[in-house]
């Protein structure tokens, strides 16, 4: 694990921070740079770079990087992304930051589930990084590794309030690049 995900659970207020609140002006100046650059903009990554570097403990600016290489395209990067999210907020939630690891019983169990119905932020989003990194498992041919998270979804959202059920049509193409504009077309995933 980074020592970014090691401090982690030292950041005051997740659930704010996943909103985007708690974030020094200066960083958010950088992602603000950033996203009004064009997508895939190299310079755009720099600023999201060094907005992770300034706040690296805060999930806004990786919610930045996520989704910079999201739209570029660039489905490894955002992968690898993705499961940095997935460790940010399993730190924060008590979870382990590999979630092979996870237990649903043991780990999640019906407090968690109850959180999950309030709308919680932090187990929302944890939900959310999952999705976004089935998704692209799947986007990218690691079938096994997208079905294992899939599965793990359905334990953990069983009321499938985040949508991840659509993922099964994902997985039904075996991961083959489709065009957008086709009507049984999955919407993308993001943390």
């Amino acid at each position: 694990m980074s020592a970014a995900g090691e401090a982690a659970a030292d950041f005051p207020g997740f659930e704010d921070a996943v909103l985007g609140a708690g974030l020094d002006p200066r960083v958010e100046a950088l992602i603000e740079r950033a996203g009004r650059a064009g997508i895939g903009d190299e310079g755009a990554l720099q600023l999201i770079l060094a907005a992770r570097a300034q706040a690296p403990t805060h999930p806004a600016p990786l919610i930045a990087h996520y989704r910079y290489h999201f739209y570029a395209r660039h489905l490894d990067e955002a992968r690898a992304v993705a499961l940095e999210a997935i460790a940010l907020a399993a730190r924060q939630l008590g979870l382990p930051a590999d979630w092979r690891r996870l237990q649903p019983d043991t780990h999640w169990g019906p407090a968690r589930l109850a959180e999950l119905r309030q709308h919680a932020v932090a187990p929302r989003f944890y939900l959310f990084a999952l999705k976004g990194y089935a998704y692209l498992s799947l986007r990218l041919g690691a079938a096994d590794e997208g079905g294992a998270v899939l599965a793990l979804l359905a334990q953990l959202d069983p009321t499938d309030s985040l949508g991840h059920r659509v993922l099964g049509s994902v997985l039904a193409r075996a991961g083959r690049d489709v065009d957008y504009d086709e009507p049984d077309a999955t919407p993308e995933a993001a943390p």
